[in-house]
């Protein structure tokens, strides 16, 4: 490959306009999980309603006091780049925030990622390299994938244990329903589905 035909070698990732001012409006702390996964579904569908991406969102948050770090969104589309999921994007912007590729790493205080269902095959394996404590998700079944269309891929049948084994707490089915209304209202809105190949 000659210096001159080459493409740069180099990308970059970058939260929409919209949640770069909607994170300077939430509160410092959320304490409950509740209040966490409720912010983190609101920036779900207001990604897809902004047309910025998928109908996918995450949060770091200080686990003991609810200290927010980031939200991430997804950014597939608008990047084009499949691995920009949500929680890739704030477990990466947070890492990069903290300066500490370990959010579990000595002497930080325990990260707790908050995601609006059970991450897909790809980002389970973020998860559990991140050092976050403990996972809490809104659901974990076939309803995202029946209302939506979208892959979520071959996660392991005994991934509870898995997060178990590295000493990463799970909480599951936080505000549910609210999760599965907004996918819902992602499917009526006839926005892209971006599987590649179309699930082929």
């Amino acid at each position: 490959m000659s210096i001159d035909s080459r493409t740069e070698l180099s990308f970059t990732l970058e939260m929409p306009e919209w949640a770069v001012s909607a994170l300077d409006e939430l509160p410092e702390f959320l304490p409950t999980p509740e209040e966490r996964m409720a912010a983190v579904i609101e920036f779900s569908r207001q990604n897809f309603l902004r047309n910025t991406g998928g109908p996918f969102a995450a949060g770091v948050f200080e686990r003991e006091s609810g200290r927010l770090v980031v939200i991430g969104v997804n950014r597939v589309m608008p990047h084009n780049c499949s691995s920009a999921h949500a929680e890739i994007m704030a477990l990466s912007l947070a890492q990069k925030m903290l300066n500490n590729y370990d959010l579990g790493a000595d002497g930080m205080p325990d990260h707790e990622l908050v995601v609006n269902w059970r991450p897909c095959a790809m980002c389970f394996g973020a998860v559990l390299w991140s050092g976050v404590r403990s996972l809490v998700i809104a659901g974990d079944g076939p309803e995202l994938e029946e209302i939506t269309g979208f892959d979520e891929g071959p996660v392991s049948p005994d991934w509870r244990e898995e997060l178990n084994r590295r000493g990463i707490s799970l909480t599951e089915d936080v505000l549910r329903d609210k999760a599965l209304e907004a996918y819902r209202e992602f499917a009526a809105s006839q926005n892209t589905v971006y599987n590649a190949r179309q699930g082929n």
